[in-house]
């Protein structure tokens, strides 16, 4: 495993970067050319390969020659499991989970890393992103509004994720929480809400770190895992004030997608909205679901 540190500027606290792979053969090299050309001066690279099928391990054990990281190799598992294989092996007093598809700005870790400095009771800071198409044409930008502070009720009741693309973790507070649970394979929210509900803050600084990268294989276009992912999430908090509000705003992000891909399904979750907990989305998602052929 090969670090980074340079002189003086050593003293910088380590970050684990630990990115899972599945199948990313075509985006490989310029996401590892990105992680590689962060202006941060002490990291350490772990790559977790999850069964992929495609031609990314023998990719990756050639890119690896190049720039030394360590590799790990395993059954596939999900992205949670393989974050978790990562962290048996991580050594970082802070962690960042890029994904292998997308692009990382020079300053992506240094400007949260030093966030995390300064903030000690910060336990996740997040930041945001740029979109880009699967051929790496820039399409749409998240706009700055101030740094956001999260509590853990208003990420239960608003389905709020710090995706993992944009996040630095403290690695103090993802052993307090045990890492990822593997049954949920969906990785970003789970531990949004753990690391929230041990009472770290959770914040989100209004910087560009990456550029996400929009293509037909995202997890977010396929509602159904995510909508099972997510509604096991939350289970554990169902005695929480916000349970049921975060419950309905689960199911009106699931039919953004359903209305258009099935909608013997989206009707089946409508029904699963309790009248009381209707609102402004949910009635978008029944004009939608009416006017699409």
């Amino acid at each position: 495993m090969i670090e980074r540190p340079r002189t003086a500027e050593a003293q910088a606290p380590l970050i684990s970067v630990i990115a899972p792979c599945y199948n990313a053969e075509r985006y490989l090299e310029q996401a590892l050319e990105s992680i590689y050309a962060q202006d941060y001066p002490n990291l350490e690279v772990i790559i977790v390969d999850d069964g992929s099928s495609d031609r990314s391990l023998e990719m990756l054990r050639q890119l690896q020659a190049r720039y030394g990281f360590a590799l790990f190799t395993q059954a596939n598992q999900g992205v949670s499991g393989a974050l978790n294989t990562g962290l048996k092996h991580a050594r970082g007093v802070y962690v960042a989970t890029p994904d292998l598809d997308d692009v990382m700005l020079p300053h992506s870790l240094s400007v949260r890393a030093r966030y995390l400095d300064q903030h000690p009771d910060v336990g996740l800071v997040g930041a945001l992103i740029h979109y880009m198409d699967e051929h790496g044409t820039l399409r749409k930008q998240q706009r700055p509004r101030g740094i956001r502070q999260l509590d853990f009720a208003s990420i239960l009741a608003n389905g709020e994720v710090v995706g993992a693309p944009v996040s630095l973790y403290r690695m103090e507070a993802l052993r307090a929480v045990e890492g990822y649970d593997p049954d949920i394979r969906v990785q970003d929210f789970q531990i949004t809400l753990r690391i929230a509900r041990r009472g770290y803050g959770v914040h989100i600084i209004p910087e560009v770190v990456t550029y996400y990268r929009r293509h037909p294989n995202n997890l977010s276009r396929r509602y159904k895992v995510l909508l099972e992912s997510d509604l096991r999430t939350i289970e554990p908090y169902k005695g929480h004030p916000a349970y049921a509000r975060g419950r309905v705003t689960l199911i009106n992000k699931a039919l953004k997608y359903a209305v258009i891909q099935d909608k013997r399904d989206a009707w089946r979750l409508l029904r699963e909205i309790p009248w009381r907990l209707i609102d402004g989305t949910t009635l978008r998602r029944v004009k939608r679901l009416l006017l699409h052929y």
